[in-house]
């Protein structure tokens, strides 16, 4: 088992990619914390699988917005794993694919704290935990969208490449402290939240684009869970500090339909 003996924290770990690295981490041999904003009864049937492979999980409703519940999140993650080694931060949501010009004040906001301060606050609550380890991991989940630019992804984009270059800084200021950090930008990923941006911003069903993307097929949330235990396993400790594209080498994806 890659992963055996670590502790993780995966943010919005109850459904999509989220759910498929947690429930990857805990087959690699880590024990596993996950937060859910809204669907609790998603977030308890991944604990409850998580803890039929044989590992600890439990699950916390908390917006990553909510600095103080991330805090409490990682101590209670601290505490009842022993230790916390590993943050995936993972919880994000889609901009509604309007113009920038048309886009309101409060979606920019939403979306740029979801997302960069999110992911920093999450960081912020867990290094001091994760500086106890031999080595610590924090990895966020972030987009082509931002490297493309394209029109309608104002919001998503901007908050996304803000958010790769908080990792960036983060990955040399933890490096002392053996923390390993860097973020994965994905193309277009099979998921509930992948299917609205698609709608929102091409007015279509993902499910029909398939033969569109490299490979002949979408980017599952396996494919980005097998990524992160590659990046959090041994195999993977002298990487960090960079953005890791997975998009089957095609980073323009949907948009050039537009």
């Amino acid at each position: 088992m890659k992963l055996q003996g670590r502790a993780a924290i995966v943010t919005g770990g109850g459904r999509g990619i989220g759910r498929a690295i947690a429930l990857a981490f805990a087959r690699e041999g880590a024990d596993v914390a996950i937060n859910y904003r809204r669907d609790a009864q998603a977030a308890q049937a991944t604990v409850a699988e998580i803890t039929a492979l044989g590992r600890k999980a439990f699950a916390v409703q908390c917006d990553v917005t909510d600095y103080d519940g991330a805090v409490k999140m990682a101590a209670q993650a601290a505490q009842t794993f022993g230790k916390l080694d590993i943050l995936i931060n993972n919880a994000g949501i889609v901009s509604r694919g309007n113009t920038l010009a048309d886009t309101p004040i409060e979606e920019m906001r939403q979306v740029v704290d979801t997302h960069l301060f999110g992911g920093f606050y999450f960081s912020k609550a867990c290094i001091p935990h994760l500086r106890k380890n031999p080595r610590g991991d924090i990895h966020f989940l972030s987009s082509a969208s931002p490297h493309m630019a394209p029109p309608k992804h104002g919001p998503y984009a901007a908050a996304k490449i803000a958010m790769e270059k908080m990792a960036e800084v983060m990955a040399k200021e933890e490096r002392e402290h053996n923390i390993r950090v860097s973020s994965i930008a994905c193309g277009v990923v099979e998921t509930d939240m992948g299917k609205r941006l698609v709608r929102h911003t091409l007015g279509a069903d993902l499910s029909s684009l398939g033969s569109k993307f490299p490979f002949g097929r979408v980017c599952q949330p396996q494919d980005v869970a097998n990524l992160c235990i590659f990046l959090c396993s041994e195999q993977g400790s002298y990487i960090s500090g960079h953005t890791i594209f997975l998009d089957g080498s095609d980073t323009i994806g949907v948009a050039k339909e537009e």
